[in-house]
């Protein structure tokens, strides 16, 4: 898949403010800081489509991009953010979950996990959530550019062992490097069709 011209299209809070097209959605979910945004620039081949920042929690809102007029990733805010209060929290957690209930354009969720580490308990919250809602998912094991090369294989063997995976959704990316990127371009590719 050759991406040419993808672009930010709106940022979300309620339905009445998504895309009104039929477009397929790709959504990215993952705790705040595991690189949801950097994914994106990865897979786009653009410096800073999304906004990234070392702060944990930049992303607040849904906000959709436009890939080509062919299909939308859709960004959503990053989970087990301490600073954003309870308020805020609750807010959040409201809409992205009516977007994850209601939008019938979704045909892929992918999940983010950094490889370095069990997932939290907040990872295997949404993990099961996925699950439930029976939505095809792929999981992404970001920053394997953080651990030696010989030994991704084995972290991406611990999580699906941290998950209960027996089959094999997940691979393994780095956004730093750009390694790892044709294998989820061609998946991705699969559920836009």
């Amino acid at each position: 898949m050759i991406i040419k011209n993808p672009k930010f299209e709106i940022s979300a809070t309620s339905p009445k403010q998504y895309p009104n097209n039929n477009l397929p959605e790709i959504v990215l979910v993952g705790k705040s800081n595991v690189g949801k945004s950097s994914f994106i620039n990865t897979i786009t081949n653009r410096k800073s489509l999304a906004r990234t920042s070392s702060q944990p929690g930049k992303t607040r809102l849904i906000n959709f991009y436009n890939i080509d007029n062919n299909f939308y990733l859709v960004d959503l805010p990053g989970y087990g953010f301490s600073k954003m209060s309870q308020k805020e929290q609750e807010q959040v957690g409201k809409f992205t979950e009516e977007y994850l209930v209601k939008r019938n354009q979704i045909c892929l969720i992918i999940f983010l996990i950094d490889i370095r580490h069990e997932p939290t308990e907040n990872d295997l919250h949404m993990y099961n959530y996925i699950l439930q809602a029976n939505l095809p998912f792929i999981i992404i094991a970001n920053k394997a550019d953080k651990i030696a090369p010989t030994k991704v294989d084995s972290y991406v063997e611990a999580l699906k062992n941290s998950l209960g995976i027996s089959y094999s959704p997940i691979f393994a990316f780095s956004s730093e490097k750009k390694i790892y990127t044709s294998p989820v371009l061609e998946k991705i590719e699969e559920f836009i069709k």
